[in-house]
């Protein structure tokens, strides 16, 4: 997991996750119009991500292609998101409870 935070850290790491959200398996040339950086930069940020799983590689051809993979997204937001947002939702609901039990004590 520290790998995947490590990766996340970088700003241009995240914006290669986010191209590749919106446009799955793009090639090295692909990302890098999107991008204000060299073609070696690229390639290192890419390396980062697949070292973390976030990215998964499939040859096509000579073409090599890169794919998001969300499952190491998934495993962070399990065990460290979820756990909160289920506090807040069960705060949200006591809420509404409470204010419906107001409303109908008025009435």
């Amino acid at each position: 997991m520290d790998a995947v935070f490590k990766a996340l850290a970088d700003e241009s790491r995240r914006a290669l996750l986010d191209h590749l959200f919106k446009s799955n398996g793009q090639t090295l040339s692909q990302l890098c119009e999107h991008l204000d950086m060299t073609r070696q930069a690229v390639t290192k940020h890419l390396l980062l991500l697949e070292q973390a799983k976030l990215v998964t590689i499939v040859w096509s051809g000579r073409e090599k292609l890169h794919y998001l993979n969300p499952v190491p997204l998934q495993e962070i937001y399990n065990r460290w998101i979820s756990k909160y947002e289920r506090h807040r939702l069960q705060a949200l609901s006591d809420l509404k409870k409470g204010l419906e039990q107001n409303k109908n004590k008025k009435e």
